[in-house]
């Protein structure tokens, strides 16, 4: 079983660790890594999302258990990651924010399209086309709301009309290429419009680029984090993420909600992914909780090949 499990996660982590090289030795440019990020989340991504979603089927299957499952882990670790930065290291109500973000917002993308087509191919892509179709929007929208409401605390900011807020959110999702993606397979599997001949195989060659690529690229991005002081925060933070959430969500998807076992799988590796680049981003946006997100970041990155296989092994898979 262990070497079962190596031969799936190894190749998933080495090509993140081949992109670290290849940055962190200055053989390609920093500047490549950012042309191959904006061409995954451009291009390849929601090319791949869209020829899955266009010609996949579900079988009947709802998406509720499963959202039902996987929040409620994001909102069980979120919390806690924000009580333990305020009360345990006093950090101010922004801070908590960007600690809830970075132990419950999980690579579902660069990370867990990836995982999941290594170890369930691509059944397994379409509950996590459906996780990822709501992941984004959601946790968009409560750091912003909570973030504004946080600001508002901490005396930075005064109080901003909640319309407006959500207008600029709803503003920035319309235009994001994975919710373009996301939409456009779902209508065209709804209009039963074939994917074959030449567009099938322009798609499929797109994303076929996507998986290796986005790992090479997350690999050359990881080189810009790196360890920033707060140590502790983060290695706490970082346990929620990779033990604490899969498990709660693992316990709500097989024993509350009941799904099959793939959608369980699904879910509970996604759940084990490591902390999303978007943590990093919202404390740059905010202004707080740089080093926090960013040792979250490269921590849980850099355990998640030992934590997949543990995930993995505990699974049966």
């Amino acid at each position: 079983m262990v070497q079962q499990i190596l031969a799936i996660v190894l190749p998933v982590f080495a090509l993140i660790g081949l992109g670290y090289l290849a940055a962190r030795s200055r053989l390609l440019d920093p500047s490549i890594g950012d042309a191959l990020g904006q061409f995954v989340f451009v291009i390849a991504i929601p090319v791949l999302i869209f020829r899955t979603l266009a010609t996949s089927s579900l079988d009947g299957a709802s998406p509720w258990g499963l959202w039902i499952s996987y929040f409620t882990g994001v909102a069980v670790i979120w919390t806690a990651g924000t009580l333990l930065v305020r009360l345990a290291f006093g950090r101010d109500a922004r801070a908590g924010v960007i600690a809830g973000i970075s132990a419950g917002f999980a690579n579902t993308v660069l990370v867990g399209i990836p995982l999941i087509t290594a170890i369930h191919g691509e059944e397994g892509l379409v509950p996590l086309f459906l996780l990822i179709s709501v992941h984004l929007p959601v946790m968009t929208i409560a750091c912003a709301v909570l973030m504004e409401r946080a600001a508002v605390l901490d005396g930075t900011q005064a109080p901003k009309p909640l319309g407006g807020v959500l207008r600029e959110i709803g503003a920035s999702l319309a235009t994001n290429p994975i919710v373009i993606g996301i939409l456009a397979g779902g209508a065209w599997r709804i209009l039963g419009w074939p994917v074959e001949g030449i567009l099938a195989d322009v798609l499929g060659r797109i994303a076929g680029a996507a998986v290796p690529v986005a790992l090479f690229s997350l690999g050359m991005s990881m080189v810009a984090y790196g360890v920033r002081g707060n140590i502790g925060p983060a290695v706490l933070l970082s346990a929620l993420k990779l033990v604490a959430m899969p498990a709660v969500v693992y316990v709500m998807a097989a024993h509350v909600v009941g799904m099959s076992p793939l959608w369980v799988s699904v879910a509970t590796l996604i759940a084990a992914c490591p902390t999303g680049v978007n943590a990093f981003l919202f404390a740059a946006r905010y202004g707080t909780g740089h080093a926090m997100s960013a040792n979250s970041i490269t921590f849980t990155t850099a355990a998640a090949v030992v934590v997949t296989g543990g995930w993995m092994a505990f699974l049966g898979l």
